[in-house]
């Protein structure tokens, strides 16, 4: 499997990162890749011939459905070392932690990406707050609203075992808007999900979250 983790690691970070990289370092990229690929096939793994074909195929899927991510949702893919992270619009309301019907349409084509381009890795889904209230109650709510996201997810078909949560809760350095808190429609920029995928299968993000250090 080193080979696809290869191929669709370097791969699908230049591809996610497309919107981010001009095309001359994603070509840069690429072809880097395919080096290495024809490099391995020259070492004597005959059948990783038939797989460049197919690679480079799944390359441009990949390209394509993170830009209709991008262009029909306004989701934004962030290329980490080892890892994607997708900013969805997936924002709750006020004290709540009941996934929103206008982010269950963004959440299925998220199901459906990480199905087909990362059926092993391991995803995190991250929840937060806006500052309303205690410290220790928002991390409680962050965990609930990523804990129904993850129900979500598991429902359109991903595997329960391949999905964790964290909460951040209303940590000051995640806040979109700083202090914007409801009741109210105030603050909805704050009450969110991030959704990452760890693409190495090395464990997602180098910080340790908020919720993990109580």
């Amino acid at each position: 499997m080193r080979w696809k983790r290869m191929a669709l690691g370097v791969a699908i970070l230049s591809a996610a990162s497309c919107a981010h990289v001009n095309r001359k370092d994603l070509d840069a990229q690429l072809g880097t890749l395919r080096s290495d690929l024809v490099q391995r096939m020259d070492e004597g793994d005959a059948a990783l011939g038939r797989r460049v074909d197919l690679s480079e195929a799944a390359i441009a899927a990949l390209r394509s459905d993170l830009g209709a991510l991008e262009r029909d949702f306004g989701v934004k893919v962030e290329a980490l070392e080892d890892a994607l992270r997708f900013d969805v619009p997936v924002h709750f309301g006020f004290d709540e932690a009941v996934v929103p019907a206008p982010g269950r349409e963004v959440l299925a084509r998220f199901s459906g990406v990480a199905g087909t381009y990362y059926p092993d890795a391991r995803i995190t889904v991250e929840g937060f707050t806006d500052p309303a209230g205690s410290v220790d109650y928002n991390l409680r709510l962050g965990k609930r609203r990523a804990e129904a996201v993850k129900g979500y997810l598991v429902g359109q078909g991903l595997s329960a075992e391949r999905i964790g949560v964290v909460s951040y809760g209303e940590s000051r350095d995640r806040l979109v808007a700083e202090g914007a808190h409801g009741p109210g429609t105030t603050g909805w920029e704050n009450r969110r999900v991030v959704l990452v995928i760890d693409h190495a299968g090395a464990g997602v993000g180098a910080a340790r979250p908020i919720a993990d250090e109580r």
